[in-house]
């Protein structure tokens, strides 16, 4: 770490966005960072709209606190199902399909729709917006052959992965009927949780997904997931470790499951306790289905969040 060298943060500006009077203004997010080889013994924490804050060392978090970092896990620090990738096509778009497109498809060549799936990832799970994509991992090599429409959009996956300068694209060219990172789980709902989130929500809304609905990569997931990991992922007390540690995209929270899922602390609980936190749990889904009209960035707006499903958080 940076004390390691005998460097200290001496005082420091929080994320803001910064602006100019430039006429066609970047969206960039900034911090300042004041290292100095000296150490004060006050040291001041500024943030937008506030007055500085005064403490006696700052973390790399630019909060109050010692030099201690969460490093990356490549395994959770509990006893807690693993969490995973959503699915990674690079597929030169070939394999995602648009409503608009699936129904052009359908209408061309009806026995496609069994290779044609929900594809989730934040944007669609948040916004309750609607895509599909090929999932071939099933298909022998007969039926893309003889469907004229897969054996096209096969053909032209393996064309795009031929053709980058990435290694590990092009390997998987010889597999071009199937996404290039599979982690999907068969016949068992998974729990996901998008992979970026507003910073305005008190909440990162997440939920339970089908088995047939294929995950994206803008998404994590946690195959064999259970109410009472809903609850704690839920909590407050989940949100405000994601909120110290994770990463940001300008100012939205990026969950990562290498910083935050893996190195969150598991609180004990009793059978009992556990009880009550999938009951909480099961209050948090019965509340949503209460607003069917309403997608989850409806629900989880800090001034449009029902006070029903505030209180089934709580």
């Amino acid at each position: 770490l940076f004390r390691d060298y005998g460097i200290h943060i001496n005082f420091a500006w929080q994320t803001f966005r910064w602006t100019s009077e430039a006429s066609e203004k970047a969206a960039v997010h900034c911090v300042i960072v004041g290292f100095a080889a000296f150490d004060r013994p006050q040291k001041c924490i500024y943030k937008v709209g506030d007055e500085a804050q005064v403490a006696e060392s700052i973390s790399p978090y630019l909060v109050p606190g010692t030099s201690v970092l969460v490093a990356a896990r490549s395994r959770p620090l509990c006893d807690v199902p693993k969490m995973n990738f959503g699915n990674q096509p690079r597929d030169g778009g070939n394999f995602v399909i648009s409503p608009e497109e699936r129904a052009d498809i359908l209408s061309k060549s009806p026995e496609t729709a069994r290779w044609l799936r929900p594809y989730i990832g934040a944007e669609e799970f948040i916004n309750g917006k609607e895509r599909w994509c090929l999932w071939l991992k099933e298909a022998t090599p007969d039926v893309i052959r003889r469907d004229k429409i897969l054996y096209k959009k096969v053909n032209a996956v393996r064309e795009f992965r031929l053709a980058s300068t990435a290694k590990t694209t092009n390997g998987y060219a010889r597999v071009p009927h199937l996404f290039a990172q599979i982690t999907q789980p068969d016949g068992d709902d998974y729990l996901l949780i998008p992979r970026v989130s507003s910073e305005r929500r008190e909440y990162v809304p997440i939920g339970f997904m089908p088995a047939d609905t294929v995950a994206s990569d803008a998404v994590q997931i946690i195959p064999s997931a259970t109410l009472y990991h809903l609850g704690v992922l839920s909590s407050s007390l989940h949100m405000a470790w994601m909120r110290a540690v994770c990463g940001r995209l300008e100012m939205r929270y990026r969950y990562s499951k290498d910083i935050v899922y893996n190195n969150f602390p598991w609180p004990g609980a009793s059978a009992a306790q556990r009880a009550r936190i999938e009951e909480a749990a099961q209050g948090i889904l019965e509340t949503r289905a209460q607003f069917p009209g309403a997608s989850l960035a409806d629900l989880y707006d800090a001034a449009a969040m029902p006070p029903a499903l505030r209180e089934a958080h709580r």
